[in-house]
Parts: structure tokens; C-alpha cells; sequence
């Protein structure tokens, strides 16, 4: 299973001959308080093939327009209260899912787990190849999670790790108590792909200190910081 990061919080699992790719986002310019970081290592078209999209929430860093549109009817999973809006983006094979349901999608087992933030998201536990993978999206820490690091033997986390100063997702100190209610053995940091424009917003949280404070409580994890088109393979 490979896990290779496209930028911010597009990631390409490629697992039993199949592609799924979560959040996608090409956007370069980001908005008007947030500024796009890198570039991103495969162009919409280069992606175009991919069998599942898995998108957490509707947020504009999170879905991309011309994506939906080019990708036709692949499977694209959204939340169930926000499909009708992923319609209006030019979605066309739209599944929605509520958290704890779940589906079978060319093999791959996917089920929506729950998820906090400022609008309708879940997350995602994908089953392949003996292993289960979790997708955050976008959340906050909440008990639930650990209610998944009891119901899944967790292989690899895709998750926020840093925040702003008006917080969008977990912070370090928050990531670490996910990280001690879900118990994977892989923590693939994600949402490093945007900044705030004013450094009134900016703080001194990285992926690397994260990894660090695990380090300080002797947690057992391995942290696998991915900048763009690198990978990792389990």
C-alpha cells in the first residue's frame, strides 16, 4: 500500500490495483486569508484515472471544481447532508455516507467514521490488503476517536497536526491525544499546504515538533512527514 502526498490534504492511496484519492485541491492561489504553499505533484489530469474520491467536507481547500467535472463518473464518497452542494460543483457519481455506515466500492471496504468541524464532514477507515487506514479530513479531537481506535487495529492515520491561531483543526497538543485514543502505527501528517497571509494568524506549530512531543511520552508511533510527490510505502 502506498501513500503518496499530493498536497495539503490530497493524499493517493494505491492499494490491489486501485487508486483512491482524498480531498483533492489544486487551487494555487488559496483565498483571501490564506496562502497556497507548494505546488501540487500531479495535475488533474495526471489523476484523472483514479477509481474512489474520498472527500471529508465541502471547504474550498478541500474539493476542487474542475476536478469533479473531469473525473465524470468515478465514485466520489461525501458527507450525506452536503451532497446536494457537491452536486452544484459538478459532481456526478455522488455516494453520500453518514458516519458509521459504510460500503464496498471495487473491493475496497469504506467506512465513514465521525468528524467535527465548521461545517457537515466525516472522516473515513479504508480496509485493503489486511490493513485499515483513517482519514481525518478536517476535526477536532473528540471522544469518538476513541471509540475508533477500539473498533479498528489501525495501520496508518492521515491527519491534521498544526493549527492557527483561529484553529481549523487540531493543534500539536490536541493530535497527541488523537493519537493516544487511536493507536496507529503510522501518523502521515496532512493540511500543511496553506498558511495564513497575515503573521498575526501564523504560529510555531510543525510536524515536526508533533512528532517530537510523541517522542517526549514515549509513544510508540512512527511519524511520516510527506512534502510534495514523496511517499511512503507499508
Amino acid at each position: 500500500m502506498r501513500f503518496t502526498m499530493i498536497g495539503h490534504s490530497s493524499v493517493l492511496i494505491e492499494t490491489d490495483g486501485k487508486k483512491i484519492l482524498t480531498d483533492p485541491f489544486w487551487g494555487m492561489w488559496g483565498n483571501p486569508a490564506y496562502a497556497r504553499l507548494g505546488t501540487p505533484a500531479k495535475t488533474r489530469q495526471e489523476l484523472s484515472d483514479v477509481d474512489v474520491v474520498l472527500i471529508s467536507h465541502n471547504h474550498w481547500d478541500h474539493v476542487d471544481r474542475k476536478y469533479l467535472r473531469l473525473i465524470g463518473d468515478t465514485p466520489v464518497v461525501v458527507p450525506q447532508l452536503t451532497r446536494w452542494l457537491f452536486k452544484l460543483l459538478g459532481g456526478r457519481n455522488l455516494l453520500g455516507i453518514k458516519a458509521w455506515a459504510g460500503m464496498d466500492l471495487k473491493g475496497i471496504a469504506i467506512t465513514a467514521v465521525p468528524a467535527v468541524h465548521l461545517t457537515a464532514t466525516v472522516g473515513y477507515i479504508l480496509e485493503s490488503e489486511n490493513k485499515q487506514v483513517y482519514f481525518a479530513g478536517d476535526t477536532f479531537y473528540r471522544p469518538f476517536m476513541r471509540e475508533i481506535g477500539s473498533r479498528y487495529q489501525l495501520d496508518v492515520a492521515l491527519m491534521p497536526v498544526t493549527t492557527y491561531r483561529i484553529p481549523m483543526t487540531m493543534g500539536e497538543k490536541a493530535a497527541v491525544k488523537a493519537v493516544q485514543a487511536l493507536k496507529p502505527s503510522v501518523v502521515i501528517p496532512i493540511h500543511l499546504g496553506i498558511n495564513p497571509r497575515s503573521p498575526l494568524l501564523r504560529t510555531d506549530q510543525t510536524p515536526e515538533h508533533f512528532a517530537q512531543r510523541l517522542e517526549e511520552k514515549e509513544m510508540k508511533v512512527h511519524v511520516a512527514i510527506l512534502r510534495e510527490g514523496e511517499s511512503y510505502v507499508i
